[in-house]
């Protein structure tokens, strides 16, 4: 997220950053990544190495190469179905609204800009998180702005 808790921008990632990008295939590669139907659909494709499950409420819906699911419930059932030992929300907005107050661990990228987002990572009530890991990430000339890597874990 952006410095204001921005994650996105007219239906789009709101950045280009390869050194999270890198940590998030290192991160996510052999696990269960759910996320909304117009997250999946701005990524594109499958991601390789990794069981993509695409939560929408169109009873219709396809996404060759992806499990389907129409609730957060049933998404998480499925990866817990198949012995998943690290399920990934990865976005957008609502199904992180929707699994803010379940997580027990945050992954955190915070970029160091304020991109004006029309979609935003919901709050957080610091009480409730121990910041487990900061570290600075190494800006690539690739990277479009500065950022850090955070691990948050849910107080027990």
């Amino acid at each position: 997220m952006d410095e204001k808790g921005g994650i996105g921008k007219n239906n789009q990632l709101a950045w280009h950053l390869p050194t999270d990008l890198k940590r998030f295939k290192n991160l996510t590669m052999g696990h269960y990544l759910v996320m909304g139907r117009k997250t999946f659909e701005t990524i594109g494709r499958p991601l390789p190495g990794r069981e993509m499950v695409v939560i929408t409420r169109q009873r219709d819906y396809s996404a060759p190469g992806c499990c389907i699911a129409h609730s957060l419930k049933e998404a998480m059932k499925l990866a817990e179905d198949h012995h998943e030992s690290e399920l990934f929300i990865i976005g957008g907005g609502e199904i992180f609204q929707q699994a803010i107050d379940i997580a027990d661990k945050i992954y955190m990228t915070t970029v160091h800009t304020d991109i004006q987002a029309d979609v935003k990572f919901p709050h957080l009530n610091r009480e409730q998180w121990t910041e487990a890991a900061v570290e600075n990430a190494t800006q690539s000339d690739q990277d479009q702005y500065p950022s850090d890597f955070g691990v948050l874990l849910r107080k027990q």
